[in-house]
């Protein structure tokens, strides 16, 4: 594949042909600042606070959709670049609601980070504002439409990643919103609640419900781990606070990126569950008592080899899982077929 070389800030880069000027700025490890763009989704290029000075230019280019040329100039930090930027963040903060305090997203949310980057502390503009109402009507996250920058990476999330479609722009003008088939509450919809879509919005308008409400930001410490559901081996970030499991969010992970299932994204209440079961629990005189696990397995022993006694190995069966690794499905493989002797095995991420 070709190359092309160009200048940014004053250093030269070279890239591969078809590589955009932010792609060759993250080379050079420059920032520029992005709110409608992420890597693997098509880019419309739309919220513009990407703009860069490019030499020859008559405008400035947005650096997320402009491929990068031979020879080509750029300059990601002129006065004229950053008050287009500051203009950009005065423009969406106009309609913005201004509880950052108060908001779930403090601390985690794209447009407060660049309005403090760029000092742009309230709006100079004044008008119209929106009163959606708070939607919260769902188990799993609340949508909150007065945030809502229409960066539009929800929608792309929804089409392009998850393959269902559920969401898109509506109205116009002022009153572009971004909701589902007749503007009904996500709840009513064809939306699985993946929660791919409130992984990827840079504001507080989509929020995970319960992590939002249990902890901030700041208190909680990121647990990179493999997600324990099926065998697909989604990474994913948990996050603890005091010890606890609150929420999970997405990570890069190599096999999912930050796509995760809603199970996967919402189904961590079984780790902390009071019914959740701590140590073998055998029956005696009809009642489930605690016991030692060198007691359990030798009533498992003692009981498997009576079944088979009297009716048979096929009277057996065994049923493995995905939140084990592959060796220990492994040796329950082989005690079914070689120590038991029956082919009776299935595994729940099949069903």
């Amino acid at each position: 594949m070709a190359n092309v070389t160009l200048t940014i800030n004053g250093q030269q880069v070279t890239v591969p042909a078809g590589s955009t000027i932010l792609q060759a700025a993250e080379k050079l490890n420059i920032f520029i600042p992005t709110l409608c763009y992420e890597p693997i989704l098509t880019r419309p290029a739309s919220c513009r606070i990407c703009v860069v000075e490019v030499k020859g230019s008559k405008n400035l280019v947005p650096a997320c959709a402009a491929l990068a040329r031979d020879g080509m100039v750029v300059e990601t930090d002129t006065p004229e670049v950053i008050e287009a930027r500051r203009t950009i963040i005065d423009l969406l903060l106009a309609n913005h609601p201004m509880d950052c305090l108060t908001c779930g997203r403090n601390g985690d949310c794209r447009l407060q980070d660049y309005a403090f980057m760029y000092g742009v502390r309230e709006s100079s503009f004044s008008g119209e504002k929106h009163n959606y109402p708070l939607e919260d009507d769902n188990p799993f996250y609340i949508r909150d439409m007065n945030k809502c920058i229409l960066c539009g990476k929800c929608v792309r999330v929804c089409a392009e990643i998850q393959g269902n479609s559920v969401i898109d722009f509506t109205y116009r003008g002022f009153n572009t919103k971004i909701a589902a088939f007749m503007d009904v509450p996500m709840s009513q919809s064809e939306c699985v609640f993946c929660g791919n879509c409130v992984a990827y919005c840079p504001t507080g308008a989509l929020q995970e419900k319960y992590l939002r409400s249990h902890a901030r930001t700041w208190e909680v410490q990121k647990v990179t781990t493999v997600c324990p559901y099926c065998g697909t081996g989604c990474t994913l970030d948990l996050n603890v606070k005091n010890g606890k499991v609150v929420g999970v969010t997405s990570t890069d992970g190599e096999v999912n990126g930050k796509a995760l299932c809603v199970k996967g994204r919402f189904g961590f209440g079984f780790i902390h569950h009071p019914d959740r079961l701590q140590q073998p629990l055998i029956k005696k005189d009809g009642r489930l008592v605690e016991s030692t696990w060198d007691e359990a397995i030798q009533l498992i022993a003692t009981r498997l080899g009576e079944v088979k006694a009297q009716y048979g190995a096929d009277a057996i069966g065994f049923l493995t899982s995905a939140r084990c690794t592959n060796e220990e499905n492994y040796l329950l493989s082989k005690l079914a077929r070689a120590v038991i002797g029956t082919n009776n095995i299935d595994h729940c991420a099949r069903l």
